[in-house]
């Protein structure tokens, strides 16, 4: 097995933390060791009780990480650890990256640039609409646009980058190969072909509910900033802006109604200190010497590659 199988394997460890991942192969420099050492080893290592212990045993010979390793192949499924060059650099520098992102799709430099645009499932046509045309008009600034493939904000958020031909990168809180929610299937399929769809869960990870606040600190991770457009005082967008603070990210909110549910959240976000926008100028403004020099290093770097290419065909 290759080191990322071994990873692979940890990471399907009910309950096992991505701290304590984290742990485990700082403290094992070869990751098979981690199947190999005793279990008062492990404990020392991390601090992981004697479940673990026996699941990290149980796990390397088991039906269910031969079936993952194997859907990974066939459905070729990245697979990026924090050390990787491609493992997104916003992400690299949060508290706790995941250990192991699956990705379909492919994640690039300029993704950096990424800006997260979130809000309610139970959205309204109005907040849709909004959302799409902001989406649509901060991918034409070439800023990716992250979101969480949820109904409503979210799924509004991916159409609109990839209606201006943008990238777009979405973040389940399910594995790969159990879509949630199914009927953002081919949008999933569209969003990869030109972006890309990730998750730290195993590949048929189901979407528990305790999944989604972990899913929400990769999508401000991946971000510079998040933008909330419709959400009660209590929801998941809130999790998302509370994780961007923690992360130091940017976070803004567009205005709602008074009196209106959805607009309880972006309102308080707004009196707490959140930047007021109200369309896609208002955000880049706010980052617009870093945006500057992100895309001008792309540019060249774009260039160059192009240049490469020509040589190397002629």
């Amino acid at each position: 097995m290759q080191d990322k199988e071994y990873i692979v394997a940890l990471n399907m460890v009910a309950g096992l933390g991505s701290l304590q991942i984290k742990r485990l192969l700082e403290v094992f420099s070869d990751p098979a060791k981690i199947f190999r050492a005793p279990a008062f080893e492990l404990k020392k290592a991390a601090g992981i009780s004697e479940k673990h212990c026996f699941a990290i045993r149980r796990v390397i010979t088991s039906k269910e990480l031969k079936k993952e390793l194997t859907v990974i192949e066939k459905e070729k499924i990245g697979l990026l650890v924090v050390e990787d060059e491609e493992y997104p650099l916003n992400l690299k520098k949060i508290y706790d990256p995941p250990p192991l992102l699956y990705v379909k799709g492919s994640i690039i430099k300029s993704d950096a640039v990424a800006i997260a645009v979130v809000g309610s499932r139970k959205s309204s046509a109005y907040g849709r609409q909004i959302t799409e045309r902001l989406s649509s008009d901060l991918a034409r600034y070439r800023i990716s646009v992250v979101s969480g493939l949820a109904r409503g904000i979210d799924t509004a958020s991916h159409k609109g980058a990839l209606k201006a031909g943008g990238r777009t990168i979405g973040v389940l809180g399910s594995g790969l190969a159990r879509m949630y929610p199914p009927e953002n299937l081919s949008l999933c399929e569209e969003i990869a072909a030109g972006g890309a769809v990730i998750s730290e869960l195993p590949l048929f990870a189901p979407p528990y509910p305790q999944n989604f606040p972990k899913r929400n600190r990769i999508i401000s991770g991946l971000s510079i900033g998040v933008v909330v457009v419709e959400a009660r005082k209590r929801s998941g967008s809130l999790i998302t802006a509370d994780c961007a603070l923690e992360q130091g990210r940017e976070v803004f909110a567009i205005p709602g109604n008074a009196g209106y549910l959805n607009s309880e959240g972006t309102n308080h976000l707004i009196r707490q200190g959140a930047a007021l926008v109200e369309n896609a100028e208002d955000i880049v403004n706010e980052f617009k010497p870093l945006l500057k020099g992100y895309l001008d290093c792309f540019a060249q770097e774009e260039t160059a590659l192009g240049e490469a290419n020509r040589l190397s065909a002629g």
